[in-house]
């Protein structure tokens, strides 16, 4: 069973297939009331603008259900609790400077491997990354394949 926990705000993983996926960052096909973050809704694809003056059912303002600079990561709890029962912890294509997201990192168990996948020399500085794949993410994703085969 594969979870996704991603910084992205497209529906890529979706689009691909994935079902279990947390977007921390939001997401672009969804919108929200100024009013109430909770109220939400899923924008069709020949329905995907808003405007000032278009209104959630509360009244509010809709604007993008996307976190902007300065406001809190609703979804990082849930990540977390996800992140802590993992049996192998998966990286792909991050500097690990971007937080809450990189101090994922630090509620993954001790006994469970973490692999990290990016082509470029990404600096840990949790200490806590067993396994650097330095590929990008469709080659390195076949290697893990192959590492988790043995």
């Amino acid at each position: 069973e594969v979870h996704i926990i991603t910084q992205n705000v497209d529906n890529l993983h979706e689009r691909a297939g994935s079902s279990h996926v947390i977007h921390l960052h939001g997401e672009l096909m969804k919108v929200r009331s100024v009013r109430n973050e909770k109220l939400i809704y899923t924008l069709t694809p020949e329905h995907c603008e808003i405007h000032l003056g278009d209104k959630a059912e509360d009244g509010g303002q809709l604007r993008p259900h996307i976190v902007w600079f300065g406001e809190a990561v609703p979804m990082i709890e849930p990540a977390i609790e996800l992140v802590s029962e993992a049996d192998i912890f998966v990286i792909i294509g991050t500097s690990l400077n971007v937080y809450p997201a990189a101090g994922l990192l630090n509620y993954v168990r001790a006994n469970v491997p973490i692999y990290l996948i990016d082509p470029n020399d990404v600096h840990d500085p949790s200490g806590r990354v067993s396994h650097f794949i330095r590929k990008g993410a469709s080659k390195g994703m076949k290697e893990l394949i192959e590492i988790l085969k043995k």
